[in-house]
């Protein structure tokens, strides 16, 4: 026998079980006759590392693959990353200024992309190593990049596309501004936070006159931006001001006096500030009278020259001088702090300003629609369904259009051209611009075209996804696009079904005609033990490899899977990790202690039926335990609970299989084991590890070589399942029935032998009270073996001086030549007698409620109604049992 080490050593057979992978290219798909299970990864940002959020979701995803690649299908798995224009640019900037001094201002478009892909092979790689050493199954030749040449094609395609149908359009509106990253963000892009605020109370004076209108506002900063006041028309406090002006605080500007019903006389002082240039309803309300806008802010959140006072102070700064100047000239009446909602970026945590500003937009209803009848149909499942349908559904009935440009230089640049003139044409090159020109104008472009400094937002490229990773776009039609697409199963967070899952619907539905993917599985929010969701910013993120370096990849993911209940938010604690870790090391002890029981010898003994059957009962109960197991997991599986399922699986291991199989096959001391158990022993081992291979892969590879001698080629990665063996169910059930009743046994005498003082060594003879003699036939020396048992028989009466068990309707005897503490048994079983008579009592209160049994189902019922019998066959063994003890 080769020398094992003494536990699971999981840097030693990582890095070599990958490369074997990769060298024998299991994780390369190219269409085949067989049926595909194609999957594409949620690409990444190339900006950084994974986070324990994208743990679980490439852990999940690979187990998936990896049980359709072995279960028959043409698993494809395609990685790639994705080029996340805000935080790659933010990214790249801060470096080249801390490192080299440069800003981007001091360089051309093209010096600067040149910077940020060099960033990006210099540091993109990461995210492609931690899904490597997580031992992810894909297919890195298809490794696709949303700044691949292909796929910048295909979404300028795509753009010109839906801009001649009609579906893009450009215009001057009110968008949400990032002031860190100076671009404009889609609704989608803007996280709402509950905060504490303050409500300023502020003075306005009525223009010739000596009244005041006092406003509340939260932001004074945006002041010297007001057009006008507003008050409700039938607001009598009010009357009076027709036709006046107030003159805005700060600037002396006079503005007008408007009534509108918008404004809720009874909230605040019942008249507002109109600022259309910062605020949206404002912004409604300007172009309704005809307001001007005057934009008092800068790109940077800094004042601009049109705010006359504290010019280039950064906003909140300015809000703090505002506020002071206020109380100087006495126009500040009064304080209050307020709870309100504001805006920040997902990408910057600015907080966000709404700005009138000229972008590119989508026109989402039509497209909202196609998507989601898509998914209320049933055409694509979302999992779990009952959690997320009702939010997918909301968001698609109140779509807005999708504001889809970015004032920035790393991303694809928008195809829109312009002449000197300021006319403008959509299309994918300069000459095909030329062209259209004279097409649209009935003229050339006057002077030289410029193309339009802006990209598109990232969402835009990635809603492509799951077509251009194989060229769907570009090249509509090809064969693998025909045989991958639709793919399987999308698994992503949360926090993205509007951002991407509904677009990516969106899409496929505009380009494909077709869902992009049959199922949505949802997982949680990965959250530490206090709560907290876990990010970067907290500090609360544990990093991916030194957990992979500590546990091992295999405890890594079964740390993070066993915590991840459907869809559900999940606590992480590394003990989940070192709990994997154990496991580990439980699967390699049954390894060297079969690998032993092979080096001892292996015997073929001569056995009649009767006997042989006796000896095979614990081969043929764990067949039977299998073979349940596995059809529970495969249930499992279609329903997207991967958590209980590797619960189920581990349970089955760890209690089932080393803790009651080992146990009953294990040869006597220093003896061969049977030819004929150890046989079935490894044959189980295998399937074992076949079945727990989606999850952790690395520790059941090797294992699965170290058992057997393995053919080239012989690897459990592709390793196809069987069918789970077929056998009668009551067959079966019988043979699961009779396990059970066997551990109880066991379970139950040592338990007496420890109450009672009875030492491990110390012989006892069996005596067994019993109606149903026969369920003890199959397994009866096999149960003298495990509890030290020197004889075993049926009785009819209480056996005088021995250890009385109560053990549902049985009545075991342990008959002993050691001296007894009666006194103590009877304590025991006094204390057993109380609490069947109190759940008898429990029972029978359920029953008794009409409104149970009437409401409850039935099989529930007569659940309840077997619990009850159960415990009053109880109670009679035991009142006999104390009778016998006097």
């Amino acid at each position: 026998m080769s020398t094992l080490s003494k536990n699971f050593e999981p840097a030693q057979v990582e890095e070599q079980w990958y490369q074997h992978w990769m060298n024998k290219r299991y994780f390369h798909s190219t269409p085949d006759s067989r049926k595909p299970f194609t999957v594409v990864i949620p690409p990444p940002n190339v900006t950084g590392v994974l986070h324990m959020g994208h743990t679980l979701n490439e852990t999940v995803q690979d187990v998936l693959v990896r049980k359709a690649r072995m279960s028959g299908f043409n698993a494809c798995w395609v990685p790639g990353s994705d080029h996340a224009s805000i935080a790659t640019e933010a990214k790249v900037v801060q470096l080249l200024e801390k490192e080299k001094g440069i800003r981007k201002a001091d360089l051309t478009r093209e010096n600067f992309l040149k910077h940020a892909f060099e960033w990006k092979d210099k540091y993109g790689g990461i995210i492609y190593h931690q899904i490597k050493k997580l031992g992810c199954s894909v297919d890195w030749e298809r490794a696709t990049f949303t700044m691949d040449e292909h796929y910048y094609q295909a979404v300028i395609k795509v753009f010109v596309d839906l801009y001649n149908k009609g579906m893009i359009y450009r215009g001057a509106r009110m968008i949400n501004w990032d002031p860190a990253a100076q671009t404009a963000l889609s609704d989608e892009e803007v996280e709402y936070k509950d905060i504490q605020g303050k409500l300023y109370y502020v003075k306005y004076k009525v223009a010739d006159s000596e009244d005041y209108i006092t406003i509340a506002t939260q932001r004074p900063e945006t002041i010297m931006g007001d057009t006008a006041v507003c008050v409700n028309p039938n607001d009598e406090r009010f009357a009076h001001l027709r036709g006046k002006q107030v003159l805005v605080p700060l600037v002396n500007r006079a503005v007008p006096i408007i009534f509108d019903e918008y404004v809720d006389p009874a909230f605040g002082t019942g008249a507002l500030k109109v600022t259309p240039a910062h605020d949206i309803n404002d912004y409604n309300l300007g172009l309704k009278h005809s307001l001007p806008i005057i934009d008092t802010l800068n790109a940077d959140g800094t004042l601009s020259a049109a705010a006359e006072v504290f010019v280039g102070m950064d906003r909140f700064e300015a809000r703090k001088a505002v506020v002071a100047q206020l109380q100087e000239e006495g126009l500040l009446v009064k304080e209050e702090e307020y709870s309100t909602r504001l805006g920040f970026s997902q990408r910057t945590s600015a907080v966000v300003e709404p700005r009138i500003s000229t972008q590119w937009f989508v026109q989402m209803k039509e497209m909202a629609g196609k998507a989601l009848g898509a998914v209320t149909s049933g055409e694509v499942k979302i999992h779990p369904e009952e959690r997320f349908m009702a939010t997918y559904k909301y968001w698609l009935e109140n779509v807005k259009d999708w504001c889809i440009s970015r004032q920035l230089w790393w991303g694809q640049r928008i195809p829109a051209w312009y002449d000197a003139d300021g006319r403008f044409v959509v299309a994918a090159t300069e000459s095909e611009a030329n062209q259209l020109f004279q097409t649209t104008f009935g003229q050339p472009a006057g002077g030289t075209l410029t193309q339009d400094e802006d990209v598109l937002d990232t969402w835009f490229s990635s809603w492509l996804w799951p077509m251009e990773v194989f060229n769907g776009i570009t090249q509509p039609g090809n064969e693998e696009i025909n045989y991958y697409y639709p793919t399987n199963v999308l698994v992503t967070g949360q926090d993205i079904i509007f951002f991407w899952v509904a677009r990516m619907i969106m899409a496929g539905m505009e380009y494909k005609n077709e869902r992009p993917f049959e199922h949505v599985y949802f997982t949680g929010m990965v959250r530490d033990k206090q709560g907290r969701k876990m990010s970067k910013s907290l500090g609360n993120s544990p990093d991916l490899l030194e957990l992979i370096e500590r546990f091992g990849a295999d405890a890594v993911r079964f740390g993070i899977l066993i915590s991840a209940p459907a869809g559900n938010d999940l606590l992480f604690d590394d003990s989940s990790c070192d709990q994997g870790r154990s496991f580990n090391n439980k699967l390699w002890n049954a390894l060297k202690l079969v690998k032993l029981w092979e080096a001892n010898g292996i015997a073929q003994y001569d056995r009649n039926e009767e006997d042989f059957r006796k000896a095979a009962f614990a081969a043929d109960w764990f067949a039977a335990r299998l073979a349940t197991v596995r059809e529970q997991v495969e249930k499992m599986y279609s329903e997207f609970r991967l958590s209980e399922a590797l619960k189920t699986i581990y349970s089955l291991i760890w209690d089932d299989f080393c803790s009651w199989y080992l146990e009953w096959v294990k040869p006597p001391f220093g003896q061969p084991i049977d030819g004929h158990l150890y046989s079935c022993t490894l044959d189980y081992f295998e399937q074992l590890m076949q079945l727990l291979h989606p999850f952790m892969p690395f520790v059941t590879e090797e294992i699965y070589h170290q058992l057997r001698e393995r053919a080239d080629g012989d690897d459990l990665t592709i390793r196809q399942f069987e069918p789970v063996a077929e056998s009668i169910g009551v067959e079966r059930d019988a043979v699961l029935a009779q396990g059970e009743l066997l551990k109880s046994l066991i379970t139950a005498i040592r338990d007496a032998r420890v109450k009672n003082q009875l030492k491990p060594k110390d012989s006892i003879k069996l005596h067994v009270q019993t109606a149903a003699e026969a369920n003890y036939s199959l397994f009866e020396g096999l149960l003298l073996k495990q509890v030290n048992a020197e004889a075993f028989s049926f009785v009819q009466d209480a056996v005088a001086g021995s250890i009385a068990v109560v053990l549902g309707t049985d009545k075991l005897y342990l008959e002993t030549e050691v001296q007894l503490d009666t006194a103590a048994q009877k304590d025991q079983l006094l204390k057993d007698l109380e609490y069947q008579r109190g759940f008898l009592i429990s029972v029978d209160k359920k029953l008794s409620n009409e409104r149970f049994v009437q409401n409850a189902k039935p099989e529930v019922v007569e659940a309840e109604r077997k619990k009850r019998s159960d415990a009053e066959q109880k109670i009679k063994a035991i009142e006999e049992s104390l009778e016998a003890l006097g």
